[in-house]
C-alpha cells in the first residue's frame, strides 16, 4: 500500500512539474512573440522618414483616404477634420470624434491638447508638416497621382504595418485588383472618355496622370484628348470644347456638392445643346460620380473599390 501511495505521489508531482514547465514555455513563447514585434517602426513617407509607434493609442488624421482605409481595417481613429463626410464615413461627423481643424487648416491648439500618438496628413495640409511634427510623430501619406495605384498600395501597406493589419490589407487590395481587371475589360470596348469637374458654374477637365486619372491610367478608359493640367487644377474648358472632342463617355464630379458650397449643379451646367449633342449624351453615358468620394476621400481601401465600381457601372 505504501509503495502504491508513493508511486501516485511521484506521478502527481511529475505531472504538476510538467504542467508548470508547459505554462512556463507558453509564457516564454508569448514573451518571445511580443519581443519580436517592435514597439516602433520607421515609416518612409512623402516628406521624409518618421519613427512611429506600432498600434498607436490616439490617432489623428487629416487624410480622408487614410481614414477610409483605417475604417476598412477596423482601426480606431480619435480625431478628424470638420468635413462633408460621405455616407460611408458619416459616423466621423459626430461628437465621438475630436475635430482637429478643417480639411486645409489644422487647429494646432486642439491637436496639442489631445496629445495624439500619431498624426496623418496629406496634400491639403502638407505645408503644416513641420509644425505638426513638433506635437507628435507625423506622416504625410499623400498618394502620387502620376503612379496612383502603386502609391496607394504603398500607403495601404504602411498603414497595415503601423496597425498590424497587413494580411487584411493585402486581401482587400487583391479584391480591388480583381475589380480593376473586370473594369479594364469593359473599358476596352467603351470608347473614349472625358473627366469633367464643375465648380461655380465653370468646368475643368482632368486627364491621365491627374488627381482623377485612375479612370485612364488604371481602368483603361481611352482619353478623348490630351489635357493640359496645371498641378491639381486640370484644364479650364467650355461646352464648345466638349462638343469638339465628342467623348463617348463623360465622367462628372460636382465640386460644390463635395465641399458644401451653393452653386449651379453639374447637371445644369452640362444641360445644353452642345453637350447634349455628344456621343456620351446621346448614348446615356454621362456618369455623375460621387463627389465626396472622388474629391474629398480619394485613395482609401473601401473608397477605391467604390470608385472603380462607379466607373465600371458607367461604361458597362
Amino acid at each position: 500500500m505504501k509503495n502504491t501511495f508513493k508511486s501516485r505521489l511521484v506521478a502527481g508531482t511529475a505531472l504538476a512539474s510538467l504542467l508548470a514547465l508547459s505554462a512556463c514555455g507558453a509564457e516564454t513563447e508569448a514573451s518571445a512573440d511580443a519581443a519580436a514585434k517592435p514597439a516602433n517602426i520607421t515609416v518612409e513617407h512623402a516628406q521624409g522618414s518618421t519613427e512611429v509607434p506600432v498600434n498607436p493609442e490616439t490617432v489623428y488624421t487629416f487624410d480622408l483616404g487614410a481614414l477610409d482605409t483605417m475604417n476598412a481595417l477596423d482601426v480606431d481613429v480619435d480625431g478628424v477634420p470638420a468635413a462633408n463626410f460621405p455616407e460611408s464615413l458619416s459616423k466621423y461627423a459626430g461628437d465621438d470624434y475630436a475635430k482637429i481643424g478643417s480639411m486645409k487648416e489644422p487647429d494646432f491648439e486642439a491637436i496639442s491638447e489631445g496629445a495624439p500618438d500619431l498624426i496623418i496628413i496629406s496634400g491639403r495640409v502638407a505645408a503644416s508638416y513641420e509644425e505638426l511634427s513638433k506635437i507628435a510623430p507625423t506622416i504625410d501619406l499623400s498618394v502620387d497621382a502620376a503612379d496612383s495605384m502603386a502609391s496607394f498600395k504603398e500607403v495601404t501597406g504602411t498603414l497595415g504595418r503601423i496597425f498590424d493589419k497587413e494580411e487584411a490589407a493585402e486581401e482587400k487590395l487583391a479584391a480591388i485588383d480583381a475589380r480593376i481587371e473586370e473594369t479594364k475589360t469593359a473599358a476596352a470596348e467603351a470608347g473614349t472618355g472625358l473627366i469633367v469637374m464643375t465648380s461655380g458654374g465653370e468646368m475643368t477637365a482632368y486627364g491621365a496622370g491627374s488627381r482623377f486619372g485612375i479612370i485612364h491610367d488604371v481602368l483603361g478608359v481611352t482619353p478623348v484628348a490630351e489635357i493640359k493640367a496645371d498641378g491639381k487644377h486640370g484644364e479650364s474648358i467650355t461646352a464648345e470644347y466638349i462638343a469638339d472632342k465628342n467623348p463617348d463617355n463623360l465622367f462628372v464630379i460636382d465640386r460644390d456638392t463635395a465641399v458644401g458650397e451653393s452653386g449651379e449643379a453639374a447637371v445644369a451646367v452640362l444641360d445644353n445643346e452642345l453637350v447634349n449633342g455628344t456621343n456620351a449624351a446621346k448614348n446615356e453615358r454621362i456618369t455623375a460620380l460621387n463627389a465626396n468620394s472622388w474629391y474629398l476621400v480619394g485613395y482609401g481601401l473601401n473608397n477605391v473599390d467604390a470608385m472603380v465600381t462607379e466607373v465600371q457601372n458607367g461604361i458597362s
